[in-house]
């Protein structure tokens, strides 16, 4: 899609000012984007303002939505180790069980955003990995549990941590194991300034699209928040749900049988054109990136 905006852009030459196409690597919990700020993107590519889309299974082909404020969430890692010293499954009082303190501690992370978040807060916390062990009648000296938080604010932030580090603290000290914690904030929420949502739409409703003002944030997360961070701009959510799905259903993203709706490509090409030449004709004269 950017490609294509670059050749039509370059084609029409309808607009006065920059129009600068970035395109980011490494989006996928690398942080790209902000590999790239660090390298001085907007010293060489001055720009006044940012937008991006991503497709979006979710909706319908032809549709779009977006919002000021949150549309994406922060994306935290937790890493806990828990140690105990190993031995004979048959003779468990000799040793504390890690495998077992690992199985109350899932159980207890569980928990924190129902009990320690305020209801009127928005958050995530999910345990995908749990690894200990490598025989039938072995207690592990060690387990690794792992996961992801989303949330939308950093005082959010700030209490899960906390109250992460605290639950495995506590786990720990009961089951006679010893816990180490590693927690990384690697993505923070995308957020959108409402001038640039507000553009974002109009130009989805000018080349066609049903443009639609997002009813509340998704948990996923997107490293083109390091370039908000820096510039106003907006991020939009583009339809490419099937009409006629196959047997199994659409499959989501991340999904291992995902595919790309290719009918996509020419809707998000002509809304990429209609930014760039909508936020120049309102600046007068500047620079952006789709």
């Amino acid at each position: 899609m950017l490609l294509g905006a670059a050749r039509q852009l370059a084609r029409t030459r309808t607009f006065e000012g920059s129009v600068h196409f970035i395109f980011q690597p490494a989006e996928e919990g690398l942080a790209g984007a902000r590999r790239m700020v660090e390298d001085g993107l907007f010293d060489r590519f001055p720009c006044d303002t940012v937008y991006a889309l991503h497709n979006w299974p979710d909706l319908p082909l032809g549709q779009a939505q977006t919002r000021a404020g949150p549309i994406m969430a922060a994306a935290d890692r937790f890493d806990i180790v828990l140690r105990g010293r190993g031995g004979h499954a048959a003779q468990p009082q000799h040793t504390p069980d890690a495998l077992l303190a690992a199985a109350q501690l899932v159980t207890a992370l569980n928990t924190i955003v129902s009990r320690r978040i305020d209801p009127g807060e928005s958050a995530v916390l999910s345990v995908t990995r749990v690894e200990g062990g490598h025989s039938h009648n072995v207690l592990p000296a060690e387990v690794t549990i792992t996961g992801t938080v989303r949330s939308f604010d950093a005082a959010t932030q700030d209490r899960i941590e906390a109250a992460l580090r605290d639950t495995a603290a506590g786990v720990a000290l009961a089951s006679g194991t010893h816990a180490d914690v590693s927690y990384k904030r690697y993505y923070p929420a995308t957020i959108n300034s409402a001038p640039e949502a507000a553009l974002a739409l109009a130009a989805a409703r000018a080349v066609g699209l049903r443009a639609e003002y997002a009813p509340r944030p998704a948990f996923t997360s997107e490293d083109f928040a390091f370039l908000l961070q820096q510039r106003p701009g907006a991020y939009l959510w583009l339809g490419q749900g099937r009409a006629e799905p196959g047997p199994d259903g659409e499959r989501p993203l991340h999904h291992p049988c995902y595919d790309f709706n290719d009918e996509a490509l020419p809707l998000g090409l002509r809304w990429l054109c209609e930014v760039a030449e909508r936020s120049l004709a309102n600046a007068g004269s500047g620079d952006i990136r789709p």
